[in-house]
């Protein structure tokens, strides 16, 4: 990792995977000038999907939820560089990557000193020809296989001591590959203990149950032991 300190803002990037200027590459504008904006997702924000010289890769400017998020939508207090939601969302990443994990690789990092507070962004892998499991499961359901295989990736995760605070169906990819990715580490963290491992699966399952009804999507609650079941398996 390589880092860059301009006025008011550091960067962190990959030099492997960046072959860009660090200091343009968090601008969409930048993106869209070179004519490599691919795609668009909404969220709390637009996440822009951009063709780079290495790699598809998705920006994301960090946003506020909640009631909060409606007075200030994208400013955090400044407490130090490597306290920024950035810089710990690319440290986690390469982390869980090391330990295994198929979540997406890092490619750059930035936070914004403004005054007492600060803004960030984060570039990183796009995983090609990947869906959610909430658009794969309003088509079809999943074979056991495929939901012991999201069970291995949470176990991995959990083996790391990372708590994904987020953790749903949407943060779930499966690939052209049937390879399973989890994606969106923002808030997460390493945390000692087990305690915690069985209120990540519990988000999960909500998450279910939720788009069940929300969107229609094809899962039973029987299929749900084999997911939970792999992630607790200590074979």
């Amino acid at each position: 990792m390589k880092e860059l300190t301009l006025d008011k803002q550091t960067i962190w990037y990959d030099e492997v995977l960046l072959l860009e200027e660090p200091s343009r590459c968090f601008a969409p504008e930048f993106w869209q000038q070179e004519d490599k904006v691919v795609g668009s997702a909404q969220g709390r924000g637009t996440t822009w999907f951009v063709q780079a010289e290495k790699l598809d890769a998705a920006l994301r400017h960090y946003h506020r939820g909640g009631l909060f998020g409606k007075l200030v939508k994208d400013q955090y207090i400044f407490t130090g560089w490597k306290n920024t939601r950035s810089y710990q969302e690319f440290q986690l990443l390469n982390l869980l990557i090391e330990a295994g994990v198929n979540v997406p690789r890092p490619i750059a990092a930035r936070a914004v000193k403004r005054t007492f507070c600060y803004q960030a962004d984060l570039l990183s892998e796009k995983i090609p020809n990947a869906r959610d499991l909430v658009s794969i499961l309003q088509e079809h359901s999943l074979s056991a296989e495929m939901y012991k295989k999201i069970g291995e990736q949470i176990k991995k995760m959990h083996e790391a001591q990372v708590n994904h605070t987020d953790l749903n169906i949407h943060n779930i990819l499966i690939d052209e590959n049937s390879t399973v990715w989890i994606i969106d580490f923002d808030k997460c963290y390493q945390q000692p203990g087990n305690g915690w491992k069985q209120g990540n699966l519990d988000r999960l399952k909500r998450s279910f149950i939720k788009e069940v009804n929300k969107c229609q999507i094809k899962w039973d609650e029987s299929e749900w032991s084999y997911v939970v079941n792999t992630a607790f398996n200590s074979n």
